[in-house]
């Protein structure tokens, strides 16, 4: 079918000059269609385009729940390693502290004796080590290299504690095994050294100490141990041994009776037997005496608690 054409008319009144112009209809339908058709196309674009920015954030706030809720782990196992090293720092300083005098009993022991109570181990990390996480800390790009580096530097801090730990349990197991108190009650009559037998008269080298007291008094284990020896022998008369572990042995010796049996373990205070005057004695008296690695020393250099009878 043919297009239509109009014609127009312009006409110029001063002049009287008439122009005509002819217009095909469909190229003016489709230029008014056009006209009208592009907002449209346009609102249709940006609707589109939000629609894919909506998704996109969509997708973003999705990334980001799983990512938060990956750090919110990431925290609450941080907070409880935390957590854990606070209870195990309270728990150090708790069972670290020891009494002065047994402290200072401790400290005149041999040192091999307690270079064998504290033993070898790892060093733990120094404090010029967990500097340097700090500082890394700093020059780190994203969280999950902070939260790794903190996972690393919590994992460090509970190594050295572990060994701070175990290093606390051999000080108390030392502390426990040291002859620190007096084993019985009475007067000092005889110290370690060279002295005068009180049986012939002659000079006389004195293995340990002799207290006074009267028959049947209490003896008290100077430390933790376990019974090794009971029985009579020779110039001791009834003689107790306790082995307190880490090289260290208590002797008590003229005893009246036993309270005590072999390999029975034994805590500082325990009554272990009576004081008298068997084997070669002139009177009731307890003879004392301790042996660190296998040598005797002066029990007075380590005798710094009163007795505490059980």
């Amino acid at each position: 079918m043919p297009s239509r054409r109009f014609t127009i008319l312009a006409a110029d009144r001063s002049s009287g000059v008439v122009r005509r112009a002819t217009v095909s209809i469909r190229p003016l339908a489709i230029a008014v269609a056009i006209l009208l058709a592009t907002p449209i196309l346009i609102g249709f674009g940006a609707a589109w385009k939000g629609w894919n920015d909506v998704a996109d954030l969509r997708a973003d706030h999705r990334s980001l729940q799983i990512e938060n809720a990956n750090y919110r782990q990431a925290t609450e196992a941080l907070a409880g390693q935390i957590q854990s090293l606070q209870a195990a720092i309270t728990d150090l300083s708790t069972r670290s502290a020891l009494d002065p005098n047994l402290a200072r009993a401790m400290n005149r022991l041999p040192a091999i004796v307690k270079s064998r109570a504290m033993g070898g181990g790892s060093t733990p990390p120094s404090k010029e080590f967990e500097l340097s996480y700090t500082r890394t800390l700093s020059a780190l790009a994203t969280p999950d290299d902070t939260f790794g580096m903190l996972r690393s530097l919590l994992e460090g801090l509970q190594t050295r504690l572990n060994v701070v730990r175990r290093d606390v349990e051999r000080q108390n197991a030392l502390a426990n095994a040291t002859p620190s108190m007096w084993p019985a009650y009475g007067w000092l009559s005889s110290t370690m050294g060279i002295r005068r037998d009180p049986i012939t008269g002659g000079p006389d080298y004195h293995s340990g100490l002799d207290i006074a007291g009267e028959k049947g008094q209490a003896v008290y284990a100077t430390a933790a141990g376990t019974v090794r020896h009971v029985g009579y022998q020779g110039a001791y008369g009834n003689l107790i041994v306790i082995d307190h572990g880490f090289g260290l042995e208590t002797r008590y010796g003229h005893l009246l009776k036993y309270l005590v049996t072999p390999g029975v373990k034994v805590q500082r205070g325990d009554t272990i037997a009576l004081v008298g005057a068997t084997g070669r004695a002139t009177g009731y008296h307890l003879h004392y005496e301790v042996v660190a690695n296998g040598r005797l020393i002066n029990p007075l250099q380590l005798l710094t608690q009163k007795p505490t009878g059980r």
